[in-house]
């Protein structure tokens, strides 16, 4: 079997079949980590006119303000050419737009060169999306609750349908599971135990040992929450937490690490404690916490929408900044512990094979019909789904 590792570990591609590319937003400024910031920015996209409009919106071949798409699935957002627009900013909405870096994005087609409007119909409150990460970074797969927009490898939702509904796995996959391992498996089990057990080559071994499988399903699920941050906000350990030592100034510039003191520095503003785990978090070359902060920090080209932004560090920023700290310390000792266990092959990808749950069927590896939205096309009519 082409792509297999020696002991026949079954690959991510079979186990979950469904997958989308990344999307392609082909301009910076409709992303933003604060909402205000993208409502400025359409304000004065619209309030340009003629050749000056179509300038600030930074055209690609895909996309110019002349361009008449259809409503992203679920956004109530205009259809007309953005030439002739008038009217408020859509709601932004909550994506992930970097490994563990959430900002905001205008959901309007009319802005994003590819959306892959697969991915918005099945984005729900049930939905998780499974993402490739790029090859030797520390975590091969992410997994967030946000319509992710990264530039990273494909996307794979975890259910095919609204409401959490169908999974995206292989067909028998679930039973099967339950069967060797004499007890229920849930999709968000599968998912937490790929999390814990993937391999650098997209391949993911099973177990049959049911201990093993409970140890890797509870870590995983503890990943699952840390990357999705939902429910209870995550918190170290009383003396551990970080807080503000030194008030962070209105525009930091530089952010350096002291490994003898825990400390992070924004300029003259501290933050400790910081764990050298959190600091030296990388997803590839770069350090996670240094990505984040760069990115809300550098200064964009003078006269573009992307140049709109806050005049001073936002308070919510700092508390965001925080929390990541936070998450990423948390998760490092689930790394650590994934690390500590042994798995090993033992539910083979020639099992599956004989089980007739692989190779997927190919109907598998499409999206899924959906019927009950109600989307419109170019220039107002409706779209038949």
């Amino acid at each position: 079997m082409p792509g297999v590792t020696h002991d026949d570990a079954p690959l991510l591609a079979d186990l979950m079949p469904w997958s989308v590319a990344p999307l392609r937003l082909g301009r910076g400024w409709p992303t933003a980590p604060g909402a205000a910031t993208l409502k400025a920015r359409w304000d004065a996209l619209l309030k340009a006119a003629g050749p000056d409009r179509e300038t600030l919106f930074e055209p690609t071949r895909s996309r110019t303000v002349h361009s008449a798409v259809a409503q992203l699935p679920g956004q109530p957002s205009g259809t007309a050419p953005l030439a002739d627009a008038s009217g408020p900013c859509p709601d932004p909405v909550r994506v992930l737009a970097a490994p563990f870096d959430e900002q905001w994005l205008i959901p309007d087609h009319r802005l994003i060169d590819t959306a892959r409007p697969e991915l918005w119909r099945v984005a729900d409150d049930h939905q998780v999306f499974a993402v490739e990460s790029a090859e030797g970074t520390p975590l091969p797969l992410l997994a967030t609750s946000l319509l992710p927009t990264l530039r990273a490898g494909r996307i794979r939702p975890l259910y095919r349908r609204p409401g959490g509904t169908e999974p995206n796995l292989a067909p028998g996959l679930q039973a099967y599971l339950a069967d060797r391992l004499g007890r229920d498996v849930t999709p968000p089990d599968v998912l937490a135990w790929t999390l814990t057990a993937i391999r650098p080559d997209r391949t993911v071994p099973l177990t049959e040992d049911t201990d093993l499988w409970a140890r890797g399903v509870e870590l995983g699920h503890r990943a699952l929450w840390l990357l999705r941050r939902d429910g209870d906000r995550p918190r170290l350990p009383g003396g551990r937490r970080p807080y503000v030592r030194a008030p962070l100034p209105s525009r930091p510039l530089t952010i350096l690490y002291d490994a003898e003191e825990e400390a992070l520095h924004l300029d003259e503003g501290r933050i400790s404690p910081v764990p050298p785990e959190a600091w030296d978090f990388r997803m590839g070359e770069a350090r996670v916490l240094e990505a984040w902060f760069t990115t809300r920090t550098q200064q964009a080209e003078p006269g573009t929408l992307s140049a709109i932004a806050p005049t001073a560090w936002p308070q919510q920023q700092t508390s965001e900044l925080l929390e990541l700290i936070t998450v990423l310390s948390l998760l490092a000792d689930v790394r650590a512990q994934r690390s500590a266990l042994e798995i090993k092959t033992q539910i083979t990808a020639a099992d599956l094979t004989t089980a007739d749950v692989l190779p997927p069927p190919e109907t598998s590896r499409k999206p899924a019909s959906i019927l009950e939205h109600t989307e419109e096309g170019p220039a107002g009519q409706l779209t038949l789904l």
